[in-house]
């Protein structure tokens, strides 16, 4: 059994806001790639495996409107701007915090993330256009990645693909469930990463 297969827990979280996730297809030979456990922690959710597609709703099967969903921004952002306290930051455009972020984030019916390196997430950024009609959201993490420690990310916010889902969730679901249950299985999957290998037993001559 993979270590993927042991982390994925027994029963979905039931979240509110639908989970959206974008794998670039490297993505998928990581030993700790945690696209695929987060999706399995979750009662709504999605991931999409390769490099661009068309729009929004023929991504997800479904219709959706665009108006209503939100991205987790790789742009240059105004981070001098944010509140210290505030892990998620809606911006515009240019990347500077918009006036009046509650209403956006009160009415996002889905979040959009994208998984891969740095570079490979910058690839599925620009392969998408259709990713500028959401609303841009940035996250400004108080604590660095739990995941660092295993694999390292290019910068102080960015966190694994679980680990920002969590995130994003504890700020939007009404309860903290769905971020307790994303944060439990990624326990579960450091716990096996640093479990020592059992050795292969010789056959019998």
């Amino acid at each position: 059994m993979s270590q993927n297969a042991k982390s994925q827990p027994d029963a979905k979280a039931d979240n509110r806001v639908f989970v959206l996730i974008l794998q670039h297809p490297q993505e998928r030979r990581e030993a700790l790639a945690t696209a695929a456990i987060a999706v399995a922690a979750l009662a709504r959710a999605k991931l999409a495996v390769g490099l661009s597609w068309p729009n929004l709703p023929r991504t997800l099967g479904r219709e959706a409107d665009p108006r209503r969903w939100g991205v987790l921004y790789l742009g240059s952002a105004h981070r001098s701007a944010f509140p210290a306290e505030q892990e998620l930051v809606v911006v515009g455009g240019r990347g500077e915090p918009i006036e009046k972020p509650d209403p956006v984030l009160r009415g996002l019916e889905g979040i959009v993330l994208l998984d891969g390196t740095w570079s490979q997430a910058k690839t599925l950024w620009w392969r998408n256009p259709w990713l500028l009609k959401l609303h841009r959201i940035v996250l400004n993490p108080a604590r660095p990645a739990r995941l660092g420690r295993l694999r390292r990310e290019p910068r102080r916010e960015a966190l694994s693909t679980i680990e920002a889902a969590a995130l994003v969730l504890r700020r939007l679901e009404p309860t903290p469930a769905p971020a307790e249950a994303l944060l439990a299985a990624l326990d579960r999957l450091i716990a096996a990463s640093r479990r020592p290998q059992q050795p292969v037993a010789e056959p019998e001559p």
